[in-house]
């Protein structure tokens, strides 16, 4: 910024103080952002080498899960549709443990190893959200999901039920 005249530095110091108070007040009015990263049981127990979710101020980012058998490393069996409800459980599931519910997730991940099976997915999917609250989501076909699973989803996550 140019200021047409010639200030005393006295004055220039209080011009510049003054110009950068607002931007002070509100840093010092906003609390550090945290991130607080979440594991349960479920995860430590298997000795997995990421967080369940992880919370950053108000969000809640879960790592993505498959249809696994609660407590293994099994993918369920029956196919993709019994796979789709196990994912969707499993994601409940981490949901809640931390302070969440589906009706928080405001984001979806879909990574399927067919995307051919995409329509099977879908039928599952919208039945575990409200239609009018339907998140936005995101899918891709992928080449190897992990555990030789066929569907895997990441969500993000409002905390708080």
């Amino acid at each position: 910024m140019t200021i047409p005249f010639t200030l005393e530095a006295p004055m220039r110091a209080l011009l510049a103080a003054l110009l950068l108070l607002p931007a002070a007040v509100h840093a010092q009015q906003r609390p550090p952002v945290q991130a607080e990263y979440l594991t349960s049981p479920a995860t430590t127990s298997q000795n997995l080498p990421f967080s369940e979710a992880v919370r950053v101020g108000d969000m809640l980012y879960l790592s993505g899960q498959i249809g696994l058998k609660p407590g293994t490393r099994e993918v369920i069996s029956g196919g993709l549709t019994a796979e789709a409800k196990q994912t969707m459980e499993n994601v409940k599931a981490v949901l809640e443990r931390h302070g969440s519910s589906l009706r928080r997730v405001v984001k979806c991940t879909v990574f399927m190893a067919d995307m051919k099976e995409w329509p099977d997915f879908n039928a599952i999917y919208v039945t575990y959200f409200d239609r009018d609250r339907l998140p936005a989501r995101s899918a891709f076909g992928a080449n190897g999901l992990a555990l030789g699973a066929r569907v895997e989803v990441e969500c993000l996550a409002l905390a708080g039920k």
